[in-house]
């Protein structure tokens, strides 16, 4: 673009690092924000503005908030004896996009994996076992996606487990599929079939 467009293309370079976004799609976005600027481009200059003053981490489990303890960690009904361990934010909010867990959650930040030096201690995985005899979980869902570290991450956090009841997701879950990706009804029908490991 000319000279005058910096901030647009500042604005434009930006979006185009979102997934799902290449450079031709962050114009078009721009280009239909600016058009909308009172009812969508102010709103969500402002909105992202806040998030950005307010985003945290949950101490407790690792899901995204505004509070340093989310809603859910908060939620008395929600202390059930069951807790879902994910591997990241997106995967805690598919499962409860699907409404069907009623528990709470563990955010591990990720997988083991040897060829990227990743071990328990660079995941949340010290934390997910004080949590369960703080909070005298009974059953541990091992929600992890189908893929190796997935896999490997599942048994290392299972044999760390004597005692508690420890299951996966069943069915409807594919090889190397991720929860953020699965519909609803897939995400449901997993767990309500999930197995003892």
């Amino acid at each position: 673009m000319s000279n005058g467009t910096d901030d647009l293309d500042n604005l434009i370079a930006l979006m185009a690092k979102l997934p799902g976004l290449g450079p031709r799609s962050a114009r078009r976005a721009v280009l239909h924000l600016i058009k909308k600027r009172s009812l969508q481009l102010i709103p969500l200059a402002e909105a992202m503005h806040r998030v950005g003053a307010t985003a945290r981490e949950c101490l407790n489990c690792g899901n995204i908030g505004t509070t340093d303890i989310c809603d859910i960690c908060m939620a008395d009904k929600r202390a059930t004896g069951q807790i879902c361990v994910v591997e990241n934010v997106a995967d805690l909010w598919a499962m409860e996009r699907s409404q069907v867990f009623k528990g709470r959650y563990h955010v591990l930040g990720g997988t083991l994996s040897a060829l990227d030096a990743i071990g328990p201690d660079e995941l949340r995985i010290p934390k997910l076992l004080d949590r369960i005899q703080s909070e005298e979980i009974t059953e541990v869902i091992l929600a992890l996606g189908a893929t190796i570290d997935g896999q490997t991450t599942a048994h290392y956090i299972a044999d760390q487990l004597p005692g508690v009841t420890v299951t996966s997701l069943a069915q409807g879950v594919p090889v190397g599929g991720e929860l953020d990706y699965l519909d609803d009804g897939t995400i449901t029908a997993a767990l309500n079939a999930r197995r003892q490991l």
